[in-house]
């Protein structure tokens, strides 16, 4: 609340401050903790979305920050507050997104009593957050939220948690703001570009990777002119498909989890690899197996905005601390060869990748989630968002689904489950008129379904494809593989999803053949309100190359061998 003799509440200094910083969104499930700073939202030019569990408000902030590159914002109480809304931090950490925890905290008084929910949230976070930290006097409030954005955006983006202790919310003070905050971008320098354009010039079997955040539609769009001009195959990393078209005749394919025998061929026989943005890290590079550590078998150019990440992993041939966008604007300036020695290579991969992805494999059950993968990239507006969460249904959707356009992929790198409908949640908050699906499996869905009642009280008619094996799936398929015939812990009973989609005020729909799927989809989008398509898919239906029964019957027969 604002005074006539210039004082502000802490409360009210700190959303001036997320407002000046360009603030839009903000999500949160409230507390008394930081009552002041909901009073002070309440009129503010921030809309602000309830939530009914603190891990899926973090999570639809680190949505925002994954597809804005600005900082999402999510508010939550103290102690089980902050410690749900950790699962949102963890993943904004390992997908270097950028978002901003505010987290109320007991008084300033009451410390190291162990009062009522006291957490230090210093040690808390201190490995997952890029930065924590606590307010102790409200007058510091616009340093330290201007120090957390450009924290969260610059080098390698992550999650700041800030704690604000109740009555520091509550203090008036005289104070002055900061300034809007803007990123710092991270250019390459002449040097860098100049060794690496004659690397390329004397590579045989080049091939680039990209991955990470910091991109924009800029940087995508002079990646491709710059593999057009060099034919260079591109592949993206794991659940980055949407940094690079698919239509693109350069597109070699998801470099991820179960990628393309050839295109995994290829990048480990390849003698130059340009990885742009990305760690590579456990899943892309298919368990720290597809490149040398420290020294990779390759000519490895590595572009990352962090510089502690260049040489952490894998020792470079040439490192370079560069943004992706500010990377891809330097690109402009190489030059081809005369003479390009993989002239063709490219146009390979790209067929490769159309073969690998043309025709879903045939699968137990009545419902085929390849064929729907299909349906859905065929039919859909090329700008719509796709979400998922964790899960073997995912796999599906890295190999058949093609992605068009930036940032229409939004799924967790970090492999969180119950991702996919808070982050559906976001999309639509963010661009109510574009197209929004979450895929979901159904031990996934169910981690945050209950949010489901909030894409329901804001009128976001977003459509859930939730893909039901009464399983969770990849752990019965790793529990198959190394413990057959042993299952234990992986059987789930489900409810009736379309009953709990309508018991939310929402609709649903029960597909048990892939044929039903296109007039249930269609039914979902004439409700106009938040769908459930529940899709009964056979357990055994587990990869789209192998069963469970495959599986098991491999493992047994190795046993015995």
């Amino acid at each position: 609340m604002r005074a006539n003799d210039g004082t502000r509440t802490g409360g009210q200094i700190l959303i001036d401050q997320l407002e000046i910083h360009g603030v839009t969104h903000a999500f949160c499930v409230p507390g008394e903790s930081y009552l002041a700073a909901l009073d002070a939202l309440h009129g503010s030019k921030i809309a602000l979305t309830v939530c009914r569990h603190e891990g899926a408000a973090a999570m639809m902030a680190e949505a925002i920050g994954k597809v804005t590159g600005r900082p999402g914002i999510c508010f939550v109480t103290r102690g089980p507050g902050a410690t749900n809304a950790s699962a949102g931090v963890h993943i904004a950490r390992q997908d270097s997104s950028p978002m901003i925890l505010f987290v109320g905290q007991i008084g300033r008084d009451m410390r190291e009593r162990e009062a009522f929910q006291e957490v230090d949230y210093r040690a808390m976070f201190s490995t997952v957050a890029k930065w924590a930290t606590e307010i102790d006097s409200a007058e510091r409030i616009p340093e330290i939220v201007s120090r957390a954005f450009h924290t969260a955006v610059n080098g390698r983006p992550g999650p700041v948690v800030i704690a604000l202790p109740e009555d520091m919310l509550t203090d008036r003070v005289v104070t002055s703001d900061a300034t809007a905050y803007e990123p710092v971008e991270i250019w390459p320098g002449l040097t860098d570009m100049s060794r690496l354009q004659k690397m390329l010039w004397a590579a045989k079997r080049p091939i680039a990777i990209v991955g990470g955040s910091r991109w924009s539609e800029a940087a995508t769009a002079a990646m491709m002119r710059f593999a057009e001009r060099f034919a260079l195959p591109v592949a993206t990393s794991f659940r980055r498909s949407h940094l690079f078209d698919a239509d693109h005749a350069c597109y070699a394919g998801d470099f991820g989890i179960g990628p393309n025998p050839k295109l995994l061929a290829r990048v480990k026989g390849a003698d130059l690899v340009l990885l742009i943005g990305d760690r590579m890290s456990e899943m892309a590079s298919q368990s720290y197996t597809a490149f040398g550590i420290p020294e990779p078998q390759m000519k490895l150019v590595h572009v990352h905005p962090g510089s502690e990440e260049l040489g952490r992993v894998y020792h470079p041939a040439l490192a370079i601390n560069a943004s992706p966008t500010a990377f891809c604007a330097s690109l402009e300036g190489l030059q081809p060869p005369n003479e390009i020695a993989w002239r063709g290579e490219a146009d390979t991969a790209h067929a490769d990748f159309l073969a690998w992805t043309d025709k879903a494999t045939p699968v137990p059950g009545g419902v085929n989630l390849g064929e729907i993968m299909i349906w859905l990239r065929s039919n859909l507006p090329a700008d719509s968002f796709i979400t998922n969460g964790a899960g073997n249904f995912a796999t599906w959707i890295n190999r058949f689904y093609r992605f068009r356009k930036f940032a229409t992929l939004v799924g967790p790198t970090s492999g969180s489950m119950g991702y996919g409908l808070p982050a559906a949640i976001a999309m639509k908050t963010l661009h109510p008129d574009r197209t929004v699906v979450c895929i979901a499996g159904d031990g996934d869905f169910m981690m945050t379904g209950n949010d489901f009642a909030t894409a329901v009280q804001y009128n976001l008619p977003l459509i859930v494809v939730l893909s039901d094996n009464g399983i969770y799936g990849t752990i019965r398929m790793h529990q198959e593989r190394e413990y057959p015939g042993n299952v234990i812990a992986t059987e789930l009973r489900n409810p009736d999803f379309v009953a709990y989609a309508k018991a939310f005020g929402g609709f649903g729909v029960l597909v048990e053949k892939t044929a039903d799927f296109p007039a249930a989809f269609a039914a979902a989008q004439k409700s106009g309100k938040p769908s459930i398509i529940h899709l009964k898919v056979d357990p055994e239906a587990i990869t789209p190359t192998t069963s469970l029964t495959a599986i098991r019957e491999k493992a047994m027969g190795a046993a015995k061998g």
